[in-house]
């Protein structure tokens, strides 16, 4: 502990700054990234089922807790490396304050391209018609219900709401083919050839 007090105290005022900057948010930023990594770090769309078309994906977020972390990381240290270098206390800022705004737009980029990636995953609903697939749970005759179907739309096995204009119910099972949308909900009909 003497060696650590005996450090500090030599260290100058801007230096003793950096360092109290890049100790905890160093911590916070190698936490976030384990979360990320190891699965704490939960999505906000999480548990959805399907992404209706009308998603716009993500957009370019500028302020956010990750990006602050990120930049008060990469300030301190950037600090740190240019007060080691025999740089003058000024140009040691304008530096850091560069590579922290750097480092919030390599991170708010990435996080908007990711995104926009993820975005190709998203469900488009007209993809759905003219696909044969099966009654989930039961679908009542002249849109009596919201009943639901299992089919492979874009790769996927899906589950998705129908309605059908059938003038039976469709019971679990059946095999149906989408014929139409209304609002986002699938208008299907008994497979004729079953």
């Amino acid at each position: 502990m003497d060696n650590f007090s005996v450090w500090w105290e030599a260290l100058a005022t801007l230096e003793k700054i950096y360092w109290a900057i890049a100790i905890p948010f160093t911590l916070f930023f190698l936490l976030q990234l384990a979360l990320t990594f190891f699965g704490g770090d939960i999505p906000e769309d999480a548990g959805a089922d399907a992404d209706i078309e009308g998603d716009d994906g993500i957009s370019f977020q500028f302020f956010t807790l990750k990006n602050m972390v990120a930049f008060f990381t990469i300030f301190s240290w950037t600090g740190i490396a240019c007060l080691d270098s025999g740089l003058s206390n000024g140009l040691s800022i304008a530096i850091s304050l560069v590579a922290g705004v750097a480092m919030m737009f390599l991170m708010g980029a990435i996080f908007y391209y990711l995104g926009k990636a993820n975005e190709s995953g998203t469900l488009q609903m007209k993809n759905a018609i003219g696909v044969i697939g099966e009654v989930y749970m039961e679908v009542k005759a002249n849109r009596g219900n919201i009943g639901k179907v299992q089919l492979k739309v874009q790769g996927s096995l899906r589950t998705l709401e129908a309605i059908t204009d059938d003038e039976v119910d469709l019971k679990p099972g059946m095999v149906i083919t989408v014929k139409d949308l209304a609002n986002d909900i699938l208008i299907i009909t008994t497979n004729k050839l079953t």
